[in-house]
């Protein structure tokens, strides 16, 4: 006897991809506003990173907000997804270990900066899943898939 899917298969693998593609856009939400003010930006962006002890804080400002925007946005679009998102994914880990430092703060700060360095596990999580499962139909390019 056949198991039957709620919906048939055609429209399973339609629900599917239809979730790759909102979950494309709602994971990538975060950073495409945040990558572009930090482009925009650079030089800010560039201070705040001397004040966390990063070297060749410059540098590493453009490569991290050229990063951030552009990779968000293959995200998005779903082009060459699956490398997007391992980028993407060690993005995020670099910037938790940069900016949500709870390790080094105390009391309510500490509580606060654990919160937003699972934030950032959570969402590294979710470009790996996005890595595995591929962009879905809904995108720009075949590549990565």
């Amino acid at each position: 006897m056949r198991s039957r899917s709620w919906g048939g298969e055609r429209s399973g693998q339609a629900l599917a991809n239809l979730a790759l593609l909102l979950g494309r856009i709602l994971i990538a939400a975060i950073f495409v506003p945040s990558g572009f003010g930090k482009l925009t930006h650079i030089d800010h962006f560039a201070h705040v990173l001397v004040g966390r002890g990063v070297p060749a804080p410059h540098a590493l400002a453009i490569i991290g907000a050229c990063v951030e925007f552009f990779g968000s946005l293959a995200i998005v679009f779903g082009f060459l997804t699956r490398y997007a998102a391992l980028l993407m994914a060690a993005f995020t880990l670099v910037a938790a270990l940069i900016a949500h430092r709870f390790w080094a703060a105390a009391g309510a700060a500490e509580a606060a900066q654990y919160t937003q360095f699972m934030k950032n596990m959570a969402i590294l999580g979710g470009f790996l899943f996005l890595f595995v499962a591929g962009p879905g139909r809904y995108s720009i390019g075949r590549g990565g898939r």
